[in-house]
């Protein structure tokens, strides 16, 4: 089995889009031209913010973005006129579900814009629907399988929420699902997804506390043959300390190769630069001191294990 990806790997992710459109802005309903540039202009300045942190020193081999067609056109075509790696979402924004973005039509989005990844956010539990898992499955191997049959890499985003029934075993302690119950339950995911055929060269895993957890998600990943696979933190819109811990826990486990840190790195900036506080400017700079704050912390703590 010839799989994954195995260098370090920075990703700054901003592919969200109703976290922009109502949580930035406030907007619902269909967006007007006007109201859909003006996310497009904010999403500059975090790619502004990315190209800062180059040239204050962070490889470029080893950094990349992750943004959306519906306002990252011009971004995805600037990445690929400048060969930085790109990543690509695929699935449509805000279902429970997994449903892709361009429907039958995603063939022809990834050959347009030629991203180095493209990514896929499911949110799947093993313990939810059965039908609902193996439909997602269905469409996540079709995934797969296209991309590695023209030469691209899958990037896996796995979140397990809660089920209902599990949150009442745990008496609505989300801090102990988290803990206790989550990791296990990613590993069941990840065992279930592999057995139906879905391969991701990189796994985009939820942060977790115990560097043993770390240890045996990565194991899972690599499971039979896939050696090259890799795994990514992402950051969960939390704060930066408890960023920080994660990535403190799994930088020097193998096959954890990195980080998608989106919202704790831009999100503060941003809302500056939207209140008049910040010029684009200093959001930018911002951004860039984030981003290589959270490359630091996965380096040094990889040579201190």
């Amino acid at each position: 089995m010839n799989l994954g990806y195995n260098k370090p790997l920075y990703i700054l992710p901003f592919d969200h889009r109703s976290s922009f459109e109502k949580g930035l802005y406030g907007w619902t309903g269909a967006l007007s031209q006007e109201q859909t540039d003006k996310i497009a202009r904010t999403k500059d300045v975090i790619y502004d913010g990315f190209k800062v942190a180059l040239r204050k020193g962070v490889k470029q081999e080893n950094a990349g973005i992750l943004v959306d067609v519906q306002f990252g056109k011009r971004i995805l075509r600037d990445c690929a006129k400048n060969g930085y790696i790109t990543c690509l979402p695929a699935e449509k924004s805000g279902q429970a579900e997994f449903q892709f973005e361009s429907g039958d039509h995603y063939p022809s989005i990834i050959e347009d814009y030629n991203p180095t990844f493209v990514k896929t956010l499911v949110r799947y539990n093993p313990e939810d629907d059965e039908q609902l898992n193996r439909r997602q499955a269905g469409r996540l191997r079709e995934l797969g399988n296209y991309l590695h049959r023209h030469g691209r890499y899958f990037m896996f985003e796995l979140l397990v929420p809660a089920t209902v029934e599990q949150m009442e075993r745990l008496e609505g302690d989300h801090a102990h699902y988290d803990r206790e119950l989550r990791p296990s339950l990613m590993m069941g995911a990840m065992k279930e997804l592999q057995s139906a055929g879905v391969e991701p060269d990189v796994w985009k895993i939820e942060g977790l506390d115990a560097r043993e957890d770390c240890v045996k998600v990565a194991e899972e990943a690599r499971r039979d043959g896939r050696d090259h696979v890799g795994c990514i933190l992402l950051g969960r819109g939390s704060n930066p300390q408890a960023v920080i811990e994660w990535l403190k826990k799994a930088a020097g486990v193998p096959g954890f190769i990195g980080f998608a840190v989106g919202r704790t790195t831009f999100w503060d900036p941003i809302v500056a630069y939207r209140d008049g506080k910040a010029t684009r400017e200093q959001a930018a700079e911002q951004i860039a001191d984030n981003y290589i704050a959270w490359v630091n912390v996965f380096k040094g703590a990889q040579t201190q294990k």
